[in-house]
C-alpha cells in the first residue's frame, strides 16, 4: 500500500494511465489505419499486405490501406512508421531486413534500433530456393556440396544484392557445409535466376516466387527448401536440413509492428486481426500461391522471434565481414 503522498500520486498516475489505455482500446480503430509497406508497389510484401489488410479490415470494422514507402533497403519506410504517433493507426511491414539494418546501421539508423517498434504478429515466411540450371549436373544438395568441398572457390551463387536475406542465407550455408563459394551479386532476384538460366552462374539463392515458373517449365532444378519443412507446393524438394545439415533454417519473413508505446490494449486487438486473417483458410491458399507460407505468431512470440533472428543474422554478418 502506498505510504506516502508521492508514492499515492504515482498509484494514481497509473491507475489513470491504465483506464485511459483501456478506454482508448475499446474505442479503437475510429477511423482507417495504414500498413506501411517499405518495399515497392506489385512485389510479393506488398501483395500480401493488401490481402491481410482486406481480411483485418473485416474483423476491425475499418479500412486498412497498404501505403508503399521503399527505400534505403527498407529504412525508410521503417523510419516514417517509427516517428508516427503511437496510436495503433500507422503499422510497419516488417521483415528481415529490420534486423539486417539493426546490425549493419546500427550508428546511422534515424530511429531508436531494435528498441523503435512493438511487435504484433508474424504473418508469413517466405522461402528461399537453392536451384540450378536443368543442364546442371548437380541433381541433389549433396552432390552440389561435394563439388564444392572437392574445388573450393569454383562454384558460383547469385543472389539479390549484398548484406540482403538471400546473401547471408547463403552465408549461413557455406558455414553449415563446410565449403567456399563465390558469391555473384545482382540488382534484384529476376536477374540473378537469368544469369543461371544463361549458364553465367552456377547457383542461385532466391525466392520460390522468382523460380517455381522455370522450375515447372523444366528450364531449372530444385535442390533445396530453406525452411524447416517441405513446402506445400513443392513437396518433392527436400530441405536443406533433412539434406544432411540439421538446424539450418534461413528463410525470409514478414510481420506486423507498430511504434514503440502504442498501448498494449491496442497491440492485442490488431494481433488478433492479423493472426486471424492469416489462419483464415481460404488467405491461407491465397498466401501459398504467391509463395509465402503463413506463420501467424503473437506479440510475446513474435518479440522473441525478432531478437533470436537479430543475434543469428548479426554472428553471421560479424564472421563473414559483411558491410553495408
Amino acid at each position: 500500500m502506498p505510504t506516502t503522498r508521492r508514492e499515492l500520486l504515482a498509484c494514481c498516475a497509473l491507475m489513470a494511465t491504465g483506464i485511459a489505455g483501456r478506454a482508448l482500446a475499446q474505442a479503437f480503430p475510429a477511423r482507417p489505419i495504414r500498413i506501411v509497406v517499405p518495399f515497392p508497389p506489385g512485389g510479393t510484401a506488398d501483395v500480401q499486405a493488401r490481402l491481410i489488410g482486406e481480411h483485418m479490415a473485416h474483423t476491425l470494422g475499418q479500412p486498412v490501406v497498404t501505403e508503399n514507402k521503399p527505400g534505403g533497403g527498407t529504412i525508410i519506410g521503417s523510419a516514417y512508421v517509427a516517428k508516427a504517433p503511437a496510436d495503433g493507426y500507422t503499422l510497419l511491414l516488417m521483415a528481415n531486413s529490420f534486423v539486417i539494418n539493426a546490425k549493419l546501421h546500427a550508428s546511422s539508423l534515424p530511429y531508436d534500433g531494435m528498441k523503435a517498434f512493438e511487435p504484433i504478429a508474424c504473418l508469413t515466411n517466405s522461402p528461399q530456393l537453392l536451384a540450378v540450371n536443368a543442364a546442371s549436373p548437380y541433381r541433389t544438395l549433396r552432390e552440389w556440396v561435394d563439388a564444392a568441398k572437392a574445388k573450393p572457390g569454383t562454384l558460383s551463387y547469385a543472389t539479390v544484392g549484398p548484406a540482403t536475406t538471400q546473401h547471408i542465407a547463403g552465408e549461413m550455408l557455406q558455414r553449415a557445409a563446410g565449403i567456399r563459394l563465390i558469391y555473384t551479386p545482382f540488382a534484384g532476384g529476376a536477374p540473378a535466376v537469368t544469369a543461371v538460366l544463361a549458364g553465367h552462374v552456377d547457383t542461385v539463392l532466391a525466392n520460390v516466387s522468382e523460380l517455381q515458373a522455370f522450375i515447372d517449365a523444366g528450364k531449372m532444378r530444385a535442390l533445396a527448401v530453406t525452411t524447416p519443412q517441405r513446402l506445400e507446393t513443392m513437396k518433392q524438394v527436400p530441405t536443406v536440413a533433412e539434406s544432411g545439415w540439421p538446424g539450418y533454417e534461413a528463410a525470409a519473413w514478414f510481420g506486423l509492428s507498430a511504434p514503440a508505446g502504442t498501448p498494449r490494449e491496442i497491440v492485442a486487438k490488431l494481433a488478433a486481426a492479423a493472426t486471424g486473417a492469416v489462419n483464415d483458410p481460404e488467405l491461407r491458399r491465397k498466401l501459398i500461391a504467391i509463395g509465402l507460407e503463413p506463420y501467424a505468431m503473437g506479440p510475446a512470440e513474435f518479440a522473441a522471434h525478432i531478437a533470436d533472428q537479430y543475434g543469428k543474422y548479426a554472428k553471421v554478418i560479424e564472421e563473414a565481414g559483411i558491410r553495408a
